[in-house]
């Protein structure tokens, strides 16, 4: 009876400690599909930043080459440009020599018509005099500064200069 009695209570433990092993296992299941599962999520969101980033990179890759093709062809315009630019130098070298040349003979801007003295009115003129304003020619000339205005479109009323040739209307 002894070896009866020791298998009763022998196999009364071993299924209590299969069902806890069992539970055990379960549980420890559990938490694994649990941990799986959030690491999906994780990978899917890692996956989603990487893809966005990869666009952005390509983005800004497409943006360089593009920028690149727009400098190879400003430098192909340039070099084209270049000669011109080399032949221009001598050319302004000369106009150069030929404005000093002038003004060491007396020619300023306000005689470059090739007159000598001061600057006079011809028909239908007015030369600006220092302090001279609108209405002191539209008095001086017996015109409105309208009418004085009218016939010189170009000119900024409010900037006269000294020796500044202004048309004047015609007579009524």
């Amino acid at each position: 009876m002894d070896t009866i009695s020791r298998d009763n209570n022998s196999g009364g433990l071993l299924p209590w400690a299969g069902a806890i092993l069992g539970g055990i296992g379960l549980l420890l299941g559990g938490i694994a599909l649990a941990k799986v599962s959030s690491l999906g999520t994780k990978v899917t969101d890692d996956n989603t930043a990487l893809t966005s980033k990869v666009e952005e990179v390509s983005a800004n890759a497409t943006k360089a080459l593009r920028t690149a093709t727009d400098a190879k062809t400003g430098s192909d315009n340039l070099q084209q440009v270049v000669p011109w630019i080399q032949q221009a130098g001598p050319v302004i070298t000369a106009l150069q020599a030929d404005v000093q040349a002038l003004k060491a003979k007396g020619v300023s801007s306000s005689t470059a018509n090739g007159t000598k003295g001061p600057v006079t009115a011809g028909k239908d003129e007015y030369v600006v005099k220092a302090g001279d304003t609108g209405g002191k020619i539209a008095a001086a000339t017996g015109f409105k500064v309208s009418e004085l205005e009218a016939v010189n479109p170009g000119i900024n009323w409010t900037k006269l200069q000294q020796n500044q040739k202004l048309k004047l209307p015609a007579k009524k």
